[in-house]
């Protein structure tokens, strides 16, 4: 039987988040009321910086368990993120201990993390891969889009790979949404259609989400 990941650790994550980014830079966190207090979620971010899964953790009123691909998972960093519940993903194939283990986080009411575009980008949500939507439709977990802004604007002058420190980071939580069609069907059709109304949700929030922080620049 495939273990699942530590909802525990998970908790223990989101302390050691809360440490690091506040103690690192300044987020400003809009709509964290908006994610349910309980039952399953899906936390679907926008990625264009390494620390956005991580902001995401700390700032965010719920512990989550983030499909982080395998390569992340080197040296000490493996047992570290296997050890705060998050779920090591094969991105190369269809791997299915990570399948079991995201859809075991959402069948005992926790909160799952997925970068929908697959991969660090511009952060737009322009590219979705079917992920989000097998997850969505499979448990029926409601879909909460959070877009992460300011983390990418540009590098530190310490540390180039990181914002620079002290600097603003926007996390801005949206509505919940279903992604199914209430059907419960799972054929590819059904799967394609859910993907479609996913990137309209997650495009509309981005571009609130923009215009809530005064970040429309970005666009330009």
């Amino acid at each position: 039987m495939t273990e699942l990941p530590s909802a525990r650790g998970a908790e223990v994550g989101r302390r050691i988040g809360v440490g690091l980014m506040y103690g690192l830079w300044r987020p400003r966190v809009l709509g964290a009321w908006r994610v349910p207090a309980s039952g399953p979620v899906i936390f679907a971010v926008n990625h264009s910086h390494n620390i956005d899964g991580p902001m995401v953790m700390g700032v965010a009123p719920r512990p989550t368990h983030f499909l982080i691909k395998k390569e992340a998972f080197i040296g000490p960093l493996d047992p570290f993120l296997l050890g705060i519940g998050q779920v090591k993903v094969d991105r190369d194939t269809t791997d299915r201990t990570a399948i079991t283990r995201a859809l075991g986080v959402l069948a005992e009411g926790g909160v799952l993390g997925i970068f929908p575009e697959g991969t660090r980008g511009e952060g737009d949500f322009a590219s979705l891969r079917a992920g989000l939507a097998y997850f969505a439709v499979r448990s029926g977990a409601p879909i909460v889009p959070v877009a992460v802004l300011g983390s990418s604007d540009k590098p530190g002058r310490l540390i180039k790979a990181l914002p620079p420190l002290r600097s603003r980071v926007d996390v801005v939580f949206g509505e919940p949404f279903e992604a199914g069609d209430g059907s419960g069907r799972r054929t590819r059709k059904a799967l394609d259609e859910a993907t479609g109304r996913i990137q309209k949700q997650l495009a509309a929030h981005l571009e609130n989400a923009r215009r809530l922080t005064g970040r429309q620049a970005t666009l330009e």
